[in-house]
């Protein structure tokens, strides 16, 4: 399916679901440029879960987003709206804020998954932000040396502006995502050793048994998510890990918390001498001696979408969407 025609199908499935069109619409962008990237796991083969979450009244599809200002401060109360709306919502917040105050930092409470946060960091760049983004979420990841979950994969992401495109880091803090790690049980691919635990907490190369990513790095990575719910969760008053490990009733539905931090670059210096010394800086990493090309952050994800026309949809993914969207009363495109 072309770009344009995907975007709308999920658009349109998420309004009959029960979504707001312009939070439809919004969704489906996000999760789209995913998809256009390479990046599946997080592409349109979540629409099925979102609507699931939608039923049972984990995400809501017609929030009444809350914010509480103080000084370069925003407090963005997301009443369990999409993730890609609150996420997007606190983007434009930070950059706004950050014009006036040169550095602003927005607490996100009650979301729900965020989809790839490097979207949002990416959105701040263009409007000239350096903008660092992290997520909180229920535990699904064991922490080191565990043989259960106890955090979650808490992405970051930051992202400068390019002469181009932004300079863009994306990444979990696990070996492999809990997106990748669906993909892999769809296609039926063998993980690699190292990277995921089963239910009973043992080691396993099998999709069909792993369950719980391992986190990258052993401590670092268990560090690393631990600490962005103090940042994320505890920060803004509404945990998530503790309230799920103890069993509260709160702590067994989804959602989820964030950071956005953005920082006005012409604050410091020009925008544009600042894209030059990020050329500038690129160019000599890319000349050091290698085996092959050398790839920065986000350049691989921006030449698969330059290079895409149209989106293919694993058939499992394709056919589950189909589903969803004829029980919808969605027309799917031919």
């Amino acid at each position: 399916m072309t770009p344009e025609r995907l975007r709308a199908l999920v658009g349109d499935v998420f309004m009959r679901a029960g979504m707001v069109e312009a939070n439809a619409r919004t969704v489906a962008d996000v999760l789209v440029w995913a998809d256009l990237r390479g990046m599946g796991s997080h592409g349109v083969m979540r629409v099925p879960r979102y609507v699931e979450w939608m039923k049972r009244g984990d995400l809501n599809g017609q929030p009444l987003i809350k914010t509480t200002e103080s000084g370069a401060t925003i407090t963005l109360d997301a009443d369990r709206a999409a993730g890609p709306v609150a996420m997007v919502r606190a983007a434009e917040l930070a950059a706004a804020k950050a014009r006036e105050t040169g550095i602003a930092l927005v607490l996100v409470r009650s979301t729900t998954h965020t989809g790839a946060i490097g979207y949002y960091t990416q959105l701040g760049a263009r409007a000239g932000m350096a903008m660092i983004a992290i997520t909180a979420s229920v535990p699904n990841m064991a922490y080191h040396g565990a043989r259960a979950a106890g955090v979650s994969t808490a992405p970051l992401s930051i992202a400068v502006p390019g002469e181009d495109e932004p300079l863009a880091l994306d990444m979990g803090s696990g070996v492999i995502s809990i997106g990748k790690l669906a993909r892999a049980r769809r296609k039926g691919e063998t993980l690699a050793a190292g990277m995921a635990l089963d239910a009973q907490g043992n080691p396993t190369t099998d999709p069909k048994t792993a369950s719980i990513p391992l986190p990258l790095g052993g401590p670092k990575g268990s560090g690393l998510a631990l600490l962005i719910e103090c940042l994320s969760s505890l920060l803004a008053g509404n945990p998530i890990l503790a309230e799920a490990l103890e069993g509260t009733p709160k702590g067994r539905h989804h959602y989820q918390n964030a950071l956005v931090i953005a920082i006005d670059v012409a604050r410091f210096l020009p925008l544009a001498e600042f894209k030059t010394q990020v050329k500038r800086l690129i160019r000599n990493i890319k000349a050091l001696p290698a085996n092959g090309e050398l790839l920065v952050p986000g350049e691989r994800g921006h030449r698969h979408a330059q290079r895409t026309k149209d989106i293919k949809l694993a058939p499992s993914v394709l056919e589950e969407l189909t589903a969803l969207a004829k029980s919808l009363g969605v027309e799917v495109p031919a």
